[in-house]
């Protein structure tokens, strides 16, 4: 039972993530006017990171596609440590906006 309730809380703590992702990636295409491409992102990574706190996070990465005129495909990437956005590469646009987030 208790190996069971850990994959649970595992399982809804990384679907959690997963759609922090898929907010931000479709925010920052949005805002950057570039079509977020097929509706989702992927999981490509995960490690353990210090948190400002001093505690150890899980540092999940995921990857989004966008395309800035319906003819190429670009790779964004969002870098979550817990619920917070940690690392972003994107749109343009989208980025600076980003960075300037980070830096207030």
């Amino acid at each position: 039972m208790i190996v069971g309730a850990t994959m649970f809380f595992t399982f809804t703590a990384a679907r959690a993530a997963a759609e922090r992702a898929a907010e931000i990636g479709r925010d920052a295409c949005a805002s950057a006017g570039v079509q977020w491409l097929d509706q989702s992102v992927h999981a490509n990574g995960l490690r353990l990171r210090r948190k400002d706190d001093g505690w150890l996070g899980l540092e999940r990465s995921f990857h989004f596609e966008y395309s800035e005129d319906g003819h190429d495909r670009h790779i964004g990437r969002v870098v979550l440590l817990g619920g917070k956005l940690v690392g972003f590469s994107g749109p343009t646009r989208a980025a600076q906006s980003m960075v300037r987030s980070f830096n207030s």
